[in-house]
């Protein structure tokens, strides 16, 4: 894939950084952002983390954690608290201030989606940007593995209800563990699967 974004606004690589997220629709789990600095020539070839196998996503991940990064979370209480999309930008936040801390405001961030959080820093939000900016894409691989070993931990902390694999997700082997285990302090109760579940009805 051809990425312009960067390149057509005349915005060098090293002043940018790119954000995504993970985890809003699942019905378990933290929601996870990363923000990245890529260096002026990076050539990798990355690609929205959905599009790629985990596999690929991992041997991606270990070479985009050695540069410059921020990874943010919001907690389920947060989510619960705040609204998904709220807690999202909390991470989002969270992701960039650790970024800067380490080398320096940035010129420019450039977050997926269509809205921005509340910050300091000059922004763009770009609809399908991690098909777009090569920053962007990044992110989405850093926030996405993270996320998923996350999830693994947690699973083995709370077995019984396939977070390994279905990452919080109402996956099928999600639902029966609810029905047999119950609700976990790492389920989202604003949820509506899960508030019907507290009110003893069916998910």
């Amino acid at each position: 894939m051809q990425f312009t974004l960067e390149r057509a606004q005349g915005w060098p690589e090293a002043r940018v950084f790119g954000v995504d997220e993970a985890g809003r629709g699942p019905w378990a789990g933290p929601v996870t952002a990363a923000a990245i600095c890529l260096p002026r020539g990076f050539d990798l070839a990355v690609d929205d983390s959905k599009k790629l196998t985990a596999k690929k996503r991992e041997a991606l991940f270990e070479t985009l954690i050695a540069l410059p990064h921020g990874i943010g979370t919001a907690c389920v209480a947060e989510i619960d608290r705040l609204n998904i999309l709220q807690a999202t930008f909390l991470a989002m936040r969270r992701a960039v201030d650790a970024l800067a801390d380490n080398i320096g405001a940035p010129a420019h961030v450039l977050v997926d989606g269509n809205k921005l959080p509340d910050w300091p820093y000059a922004a763009q939000a770009v609809i399908g940007g991690d098909g777009l900016a090569p920053s962007i894409a990044a992110a989405s691989i850093l926030a996405k593995v993270t996320r998923d070993r996350d999830m693994a931990a947690l699973d083995a902390q709370f077995p019984g209800y396939g977070w390994a694999s279905n990452k919080g997700y109402g996956a099928k082997a999600h639902q029966i563990g609810l029905e047999k285990l119950g609700v976990t302090p790492h389920h989202r109760r604003s949820y509506a699967p899960i508030a019907k579940i507290l009110r003893g009805e069916t998910a």
